[in-house]
């Protein structure tokens, strides 16, 4: 297993992408044994199957566990805010902060009720980044530190990551970072968010628009995005993924601003997702685009658009599920049930 580092630059961070861990193949092999066997017809238990597979490969255990799970919800305040792109004032972000904390979020309610730890990591919230219609919205230095605040953030001993995020303007971010990395109109990303009217859409648009004809020459690679139209915790989403993946521990991305985060890896290498299942399929209209760019099947679709994490908190009670039959229903021998008679291929007639 890699240790985790403090990076100094892109070209370390891209060093740590290429001495990635990978899922153990004999583990994942022991798991889909062992689903055979278990009393049930082969594959009825649909996805979730391949969920306690995906859980084995990478904690390298026949039977997965999840007794320390963590969410991780970073926060922050993006100058593009103040261009009229949201329904709420950048100020609810410290606000909602502090909620989470005080325990009021629908966040802290899943956690409890799906047991997993909560940690709320605001990045500089008196420090918006810079309009990125004006400027690249953060600094190399900048966009380091709260990458390396992301990695720094994941416990060692995590058995399942949780990633959330909370931040007035985000969803503007977002759609910036995905018709960057993917193409496409502005229209084609660009969604209510926290409640904004068709003429609202328009105006974000527009935005978006202006900081892609900005900053277009300066999108060398897939960090010069995240640099010029991302924000501190879309940085700090990306080094948690990083920090997560260096230890082999899997993660559950939550909705459309999660996954634009995690684009910018797999913008680089697609398999530097594969420790990562998305949640749900959120009701922000460019993440079901966002989705198939990456290539990700969401657990579930709820209409969710709330953020924090809470499509994921709500897909680890799936994943509760899929490991407690996988570890816990009988096998056949044991149950004493016969198994599915499979055709003699000596028989012609079978």
């Amino acid at each position: 297993m890699i240790e985790m580092q403090s990076f100094d630059d892109f070209e370390q961070i891209a060093e740590c992408l290429r001495n990635f861990p990978k899922a153990s193949h004999a583990y994942q092999s022991r798991a889909r044994r062992r689903q055979k066997n278990l009393t049930k017809p082969p594959g009825s238990l649909g996805r979730l199957e391949e969920l306690a597979v995906w859980l084995a490969g990478w904690q390298q255990k026949e039977c997965p566990t999840l007794e320390r799970v963590h969410t991780l919800i970073f926060a922050g305040n993006h100058g593009v805010a103040q261009r009229g792109v949201s329904a709420f004032p950048p100020s609810v972000t410290e606000q909602m902060v502090r909620n989470f904390t005080a325990g009021g979020a629908a966040i802290n309610q899943l956690c409890q009720t799906y047991e997993a730890k909560l940690s709320v990591i605001p990045l500089h919230l008196d420090q918006p980044t810079q309009d990125f219609t004006s400027g690249p919205a953060m600094t190399h230095e900048a966009c380091i530190e709260a990458l390396n605040r992301g990695a720094a953030a994941v416990p060692a001993d995590a058995e399942l990551i949780l990633l959330g995020e909370m931040g007035i303007g985000n969803t503007t971010v977002a759609a910036a970072m995905a018709a960057a990395l993917f193409g496409g109109s502005p229209g084609e990303w660009v969604g209510p968010g926290t409640g904004l009217n068709a003429e609202g859409l328009a105006h974000k648009s527009d935005i978006v628009q202006q900081g892609l004809d900005l900053h277009r020459e300066e999108f060398k690679s897939p960090f010069d995005v995240l640099r010029c139209v991302g924000g501190r915790e879309q940085a700090a989403l990306v080094g948690a993924i990083i920090g997560a993946r260096s230890r082999s521990i899997p993660v559950l991305l939550d909705g459309f601003i999660v996954c634009a985060a995690a684009s910018i890896l797999s913008a680089l290498e697609p398999s530097y997702l594969d420790h990562c299942r998305v949640a749900h399929n959120s009701a922000e209209p460019g993440h079901e685009k966002l989705l198939r760019s990456l290539d990700k099947t969401a657990i579930f679709d709820l209409d969710l658009r709330l953020g924090e994490a809470s499509g994921a908190a709500l897909a680890l009670g799936i994943l509760r599920g899929a490991i407690a039959c996988h570890n816990g229903m009988a096998q056949f021998e044991e149950a004493a049930v016969d198994k599915k008679i499979e055709p003699d291929e000596t028989d012609p007639d079978a």
